[in-house]
């Protein structure tokens, strides 16, 4: 079963975004909320319906939930254009889009801190997951208001619809 590599190095950024050391993927999810950058697309059909992917059940964070449609966290290194694109490519197939930039917050759980940077972006192609998920598919609205807060998505997405799109 695949697993996710907790020596992978990621950036860790301060509240502005800027890079100011490094930090295992580990470390970075063991509670000890390092502040970390990720990159987050929603895709959209051109019926307005929003495509979702469903985790894993290997996932080390919220596993066999329903999440933003991409999703990942930026290598050491690598600047957030090339983390969206490179994410997109690997876990929907997605090359020829237009990423429009909505906002940067950070998001916290109990184990982590992240520093989301999300944007958005309409296509005409049907994503292609790869077996890095466990599938996706598009939801209208109605059934994303009809799924909200029965642990069918994961809170990070739940907290980000609400906070881009209610």
């Amino acid at each position: 079963m695949p697993k996710d590599n907790a020596q992978e190095l990621f950036p860790l950024v301060d509240e502005t975004g800027k890079v100011i050391g490094s930090a295992t993927r580990g470390k970075c999810h063991d509670g000890s909320k390092l502040l970390h950058p990720v990159v987050h697309l929603h895709v959209f059909d051109r019926e307005g319906r929003l495509y979702l992917q469903k985790r894993p059940e290997w996932k080390d964070i919220q596993p066999g939930k329903w999440d933003t449609a991409v999703g990942g966290h930026v290598d050491f290194g690598e600047e957030i254009p090339s983390a969206l694109r490179r994410e997109a490519k690997e876990e929907l197939g997605l090359e020829n889009f237009e990423p429009e930039f909505m906002e940067s917050y950070i998001f916290e759980s109990s184990r982590e801190r992240e520093m989301v940077n999300a944007f958005k972006t309409v296509v005409t192609a049907i994503p292609q997951p790869s077996d890095e998920l466990d599938g996706g598919r598009f939801w209208s609205r109605e059934e994303i208001a009809d799924a909200m807060g029965k642990g069918i998505f994961t809170p990070n997405f739940e907290s980000e619809y609400r906070k881009l799109f209610l």
